[in-house]
């Protein structure tokens, strides 16, 4: 882990093939450890014991952890870390000149190397894409993606078309060094401090645990643009949610976060539920100020929330980012399942653009197919996360408020401690132990909805 941020933060281009076989080597001997056949017999042994409950879910996960690595070779395991590590340095390089065609090689081979993954990992019943899932969110199924994302494809477009007018997106230029400041000071009343915390400038803002006392977390900047101070929100609800497991479960298997649309729902509640609420934007607007930037906190929410459909997914405004994510599933799933020959991908990635989010033209494919890292490094499963974190963000806010109140008057003078405290009773401390489904249901009474999302977004559309 501590590689693979140096690699993204630190590390100069030239060093990528030498950090390619390093990574390579760690994952190989990880994976030896992880299946060696002392672990299965000490799980053997442990068969029909009385355990207390917090042993049966550290067996239980063990058991699962172990069988799933068992089925993967080592071989193919250092494979994938290589590719992955190479597919990254390849597309920052391929990004940057628009050259899909040069990216293209190492697509197909992380394609391919999923693919082997997935085959090697699927039970009965199960395609390549549930299989690989799993490694996401334990428990879904292809099936339920295409139910929830279904609804969203039908529901967000014409909210969409209609918000576009009442609440359309406002641009501000806001000079990068006002930015800077305000993100520290933001972070600063969240509770970042640089004892145990570490805030870089990457090209992908991205978040990176060590432990409890090591937390990283990355932002990006550039002129004229507020996309800023939602990522590192965005990253700090990532950061908070680790630090504030359980401190029993640390040094253990159920020592981190759920799954990845556990942990998305949380960096969305802070993206969306508290950065963009219109009481929190005073405070952003006073921490800009102090960055020497005015700006009316009604300007600077009305910026932050307003809709356009957008080229970019990490721009996206929060009621159009679902659709960003559909496409990506599309996509994806049609990859590892044969449906789609990766040479064809960016055009089928504009025609995707054209339906779900009505815009006609993506330029390059920088802005489109080339804009996110994750293929590159061979993670296919995630992207659903990031839509399934909206609609559990929402839940989760919803329950919040119907259980301590509405935390408008809070967040206007950043108060932020019942959030925290909330999120950590209900969410947090359980680490593993909870699936994501059941973590759903203990949280909230219920499975995971769309109609809390849509309720959140019905404003901007007027309704």
């Amino acid at each position: 882990m501590l590689g693979e941020w140096d690699q993204l933060v630190m590390m100069p281009g030239e060093g990528a093939a030498g950090r390619a076989h390093q990574l390579a080597t760690l994952a190989r001997l990880v994976h030896e450890r992880a299946t060696g056949e002392e672990i299965g017999e000490w799980l053997a042994d442990l068969d029909g014991t009385d355990l207390d409950p917090l042993d049966r879910d550290l067996v239980r996960v063990a058991r699962r952890d172990w069988g799933r690595s068992r089925r993967v070779p080592a071989d193919l395991a250092a494979d994938l870390a290589r590719a992955a590590a190479e597919g990254q340095e390849v597309w920052q390089r391929a990004r940057a000149q628009d050259d899909f065609a040069a990216f293209a090689p190492a697509l197909q081979r992380n394609v391919e190397l999923a693919q082997a993954r997935a085959q090697c990992l699927a039970g009965e019943g199960e395609g390549l894409y549930d299989a690989l899932l799993g490694d996401y969110d334990f428990g879904l199924r292809t099936t339920d993606l295409r139910r929830l994302f279904a609804t969203i494809a039908q529901e967000l477009p014409p909210l969409a078309e209609r918000a576009r007018v009442h609440t359309p997106r406002r641009p501000l230029a806001v000079p990068v060094a006002a930015q800077q400041a305000a993100v520290s000071g933001v972070l600063r009343r969240v509770g970042v401090e640089e004892r145990s915390w570490r805030v870089d400038v990457s090209a992908h803002p991205f978040t990176t645990w060590l432990g409890r006392s090591d937390i990283r977390i990355t932002t990006r900047y550039s002129d004229g643009d507020v996309e800023s101070l939602l990522s590192s929100l965005h990253e700090y609800g990532h950061a908070l949610y680790e630090r504030q497991v359980d401190p029993v479960l640390e040094r253990t298997n159920l020592g981190h976060g759920s799954s990845m649309s556990i942990h998305e729902s949380q960096s969305k509640l802070w993206e969306n539920h508290v950065a963009r609420s219109p009481a929190f934007a005073e405070v952003l607007a006073a921490e800009l100020a102090g960055g020497g930037f005015r700006i009316d906190p009604g300007e600077l929410h009305a910026s932050l929330v307003g809709v356009a459909p957008s080229l970019i997914r990490v721009s996206a405004d929060p009621l159009t980012y679902p659709l960003h994510i559909v496409l990506r599933f599309e996509l994806e799933l049609e990859l590892i399942e044969g449906g789609l020959d990766v040479r064809d991908l960016p055009a089928a990635w504009r025609d995707g653009m054209r339906r779900l989010l009505g815009v006609q033209d993506v330029p390059s494919d920088a802005l489109g197919c080339l804009q996110d890292v994750h293929w590159s490094a061979g993670s296919f499963g995630y992207f659903p996360s990031y839509a399934l974190g909206c609609l559990i963000a929402a839940q989760l806010w919803e329950a919040m408020e119907n259980d301590i109140g509405s935390r408008t008057a809070d967040l206007r003078r950043g108060e932020v401690g019942p959030i925290q405290r909330w999120l950590a009773e209900r969410v947090h401390r359980h680490g593993r132990r909870l699936d994501t489904l059941p973590l759903v249901e203990q949280a909230t009474g219920r499975t995971i909805e769309v109609e809390p999302f849509l309720r959140y977004v019905a404003p901007l559309a007027g309704a």
